[in-house]
């Protein structure tokens, strides 16, 4: 028998992702510990797990995979193919709809470039108080993204508009804003992009609490502080308009205590998200409920109850590190909509996480 981790290697799945196909009843170990609760799997298991990781790779449901591996192993070799073929047909006639909305929406991008240039090119020059710079960028710099195919996320925007400095950074699943007051140069208004590794360069800079000089010039963004000075280009992409992203609807608002609900989502019951990518990754999901006097409780599964919003508990942890208050508001709205975590004392940062949604 081969245990999770080797079927792991050999499968191309990862052990998360075998965990979830486990709960999930799709892919069932042939035998789990009773004392340490490993899994061990036979052989033949291993075609399974194979032809498991190939179904992901090209997006079948899991309704559909369940059908296919109950089929293969119940040699009905009509059914696989017919349930092959039909998602096939899905990803073409998909795929062909999507060439027809892209090939609408090109020449509305072009205009909309073009109508953002100014923006990037405006000369801006601002002084803003180090620590609250500082604080600004330790507050966004968790929510940048990585992902090489949406390079406009891969680092922190500076929206510099008269006397107001705001940061945002974005990975998709999670937004952070931040805000520093700033005083120099008024009326314009410039938005451009700072790789990820010049905000941190600009971070380090940010010893003292002194005021420092921002300048934006084209696409070329410098930061002096006394005799030191961090400069470097800009992403020469344009950011998404967070403003409209982060228009929430009211929701229902909890105080909670962060370092006991740390611990709580430390310790706490974890479920895993269903497998994503081609590599067949998960990620630790916590389900959250408030109560009606205003309580968080981890939860240790997720239902259909309305109450309930399941998040990437990682990305929940950051955030509350990124608050930097022993204090936080968590807003709730409905289970679709982002989870806001707010500081009591400062409405202007915050950050949002996208819900995840539970297979069940």
């Amino acid at each position: 028998m081969q245990s999770i981790g080797e079927l792991a290697r050999d499968s191309g799945l990862s052990v998360s992702a075998l965990r979830f196909y486990d709960r999930a009843g799709v892919l069932v170990p042939a035998w789990v510990d009773p004392v340490s609760g490993y899994r061990w799997y036979e052989p033949e298991q291993l075609e399974e797990a194979r032809l498991l990781a190939r179904l992901r790779r090209v997006a079948m449901p899991l309704a559909d995979i369940r059908l296919v591996l109950a089929g293969w192993a119940g040699a009905d070799t009509d059914l696989v193919r017919k349930l092959l073929q039909a998602h096939l047909r899905r990803l073409e006639l998909g795929l062909a709809d999507a060439r027809s909305e892209f090939s609408t929406l090109r020449p509305l991008l072009d205009r909309k470039e073009n109508s953002m240039t100014s923006l990037r090119t405006a000369a801006v020059r601002l002084t803003v108080p180090a620590p609250e710079l500082a604080a600004a960028l330790d507050a966004v710099r968790f929510a940048a993204g990585t992902d090489p195919e949406l390079p406009m996320l891969g680092g922190v925007l500076f929206d510099l508009d008269g006397e107001v400095l705001r940061l945002v950074a974005t990975d998709r699943y999670r937004m952070a804003v931040a805000r520093a007051g700033a005083a120099g140069q008024g009326g314009a208004r410039a938005q451009v992009i700072v790789p990820a590794p010049l905000a941190d360069a600009m971070r380090a800079l940010l010893s003292g609490e002194e005021p420092v000089d921002l300048a934006v010039d084209g696409d070329r963004v410098t930061l002096e502080s006394g005799d030191r000075q961090v400069a470097g280009q800009c992403l020469d992409h344009d950011f998404p308009d967070y403003r409209r992203l982060v228009r929430l609807p009211a929701g229902r608002r909890a105080v909670v205590n962060v370092p006991a609900f740390r611990q709580a989502l430390q310790t706490g019951p974890v479920r895993a998200s269903e497998p994503r990518g081609q590599d067949g990754a998960s990620s630790d999901l916590s389900v959250l409920k408030m109560a009606d006097d205003g309580t968080v409780t981890i939860c240790e599964d997720g239902d259909d109850d309305q109450s309930q919003v399941a998040v990437n508990r990682d990305f929940l942890l950051h955030a509350l590190a990124a608050g930097a208050r022993d204090q936080l508001v968590l807003e709730f709205g409905a289970p679709t909509a982002p989870v806001a975590i707010r500081r009591p004392d400062d409405e202007d940062t915050f950050s949002l996480l996208m819900p995840v949604r539970l297979e069940h």
